[in-house]
């Protein structure tokens, strides 16, 4: 009985020790998993079930918003002309959140002011010890000036003719508020003004009843929020000269960029005039694969004229004017399209 048991014994190590065997050679190929284009660097790129890569596209804050027009389009067209992208374009709380969400990895594409993708590569400001290095530029799109509108029946046409006057520099604690000041600053009258903090709509009111003389906007033009005032009294833009400009860039803001607005762009309006502006970026994870980035480049600038049928501003987009004010550094996936359009791509742009 005891020779029984312990052959019995024995037949059960054995067994034992080949399952052991033959469990080691299954794991063998797992412990060296083959990486998926499906995943980046530790970020997953979500696809479809029919293998398509699902990019959601951070708009802007609200429906209304030049930013969600534009991207809501930009995704319609992505789905209507790749066969690799399912694009969907959502609301957002904006360029500071659309940021951060890219560099959590909770957005893999968006648009982006390009003073907050500035401030966000080097961890100023919302970002302070925070920098968001996985951002990744396709290029910047159009420009958002900054416009500062007064009657044309005013005897105001220069930033000088402001000391002593009240002007709407924004509402409190807003980016136009805090680009009021520097450019007020740089032309040395800051101290001379007397602001006002006021929303767009409110300050509209204000000035059309002439209880301020000036106000502030950082949008985009056409601006509805300055067509509000111009439909009831004409306005002028006034100019933000070169030596301002300079100063600005002197100390420590590049993202600002020189551009015109035509004349006749608002009632009242008769002359070009030269301001700055920051520019609308659009951006992406630098994790989402190359060929996406590619597509979704070509596709850009190939459907100009669809993008404009959301707002008319996407007729400024530009490819050779895609690196102006461009805070970032390229994706490779759109530096392979710009090359292949023989567009240079400078070397401070590259990854």
């Amino acid at each position: 009985m005891r020779s029984k048991a312990y052959l019995a014994l024995m037949l059960v190590l054995a067994v034992g020790v080949a399952l052991a065997g033959c469990a080691q050679q299954q794991e063998k190929p797992a412990a060296t998993p083959t990486p998926t284009p499906q995943k980046a660097e530790g970020v997953k790129i979500p696809k479809t079930e029919d293998g398509k890569y699902i990019i959601t596209i951070y708009t802007g804050s609200g429906p209304g918003s030049v930013y969600f027009a534009v991207g809501s389009m930009y995704a319609k067209v992505l789905n209507k002309k790749s066969d690799m992208i399912e694009a969907k374009g959502v609301t957002s709380g904006a360029s500071v959140a659309n940021a951060k969400a890219i560099g959590k990895g909770e957005a893999l594409a968006a648009i982006i002011q390009n003073d907050v993708t500035y401030y966000a590569w080097n961890g100023k400001f919302q970002f302070e010890g925070k920098p968001v290095k996985e951002l990744r530029g396709i290029g910047t799109l159009y420009p958002e000036p900054v416009q500062i509108v007064v009657r044309a029946d005013s005897d105001i046409y220069s930033l000088e003719d402001l000391r002593g006057k009240k002007v709407v520099v924004g509402a409190a604690g807003s980016g136009v508020a805090a680009t009021a000041e520097r450019v007020l600053k740089a032309a040395g009258i800051w101290d001379d003004i007397e602001p006002v903090y006021q929303t767009f709509s409110e300050a509209a009111q204000s000035l059309v009843l002439g209880q301020v003389d000036a106000e502030f906007t950082v949008i985009a033009y056409p601006a509805p929020a300055i067509d509000q005032i111009a439909v009831k009294v004409p306005v002028r833009l006034l100019p933000i000269p070169d030596e301002v400009v300079q100063k600005l860039h002197d100390e420590g803001y590049p993202f600002y960029v020189k551009v015109t607005v035509p004349a006749g762009t608002y009632n009242g309006q008769d002359e070009d005039v030269q301001t700055i502006a920051v520019k609308a970026t659009l951006a992406v994870h630098k994790d989402v694969p190359d060929e996406v980035v590619y597509e979704m480049t070509k596709i850009l600038y190939e459907n100009i004229d669809e993008l404009a049928k959301a707002h008319q501003v996407a007729k400024q987009i530009d490819m050779h004017k895609a690196f102006e004010g461009l805070m970032i550094p390229l994706h490779p996936g759109a530096i392979k399209y710009y090359e292949e359009q023989g567009i240079t791509v400078p070397a401070e742009l590259k990854p």
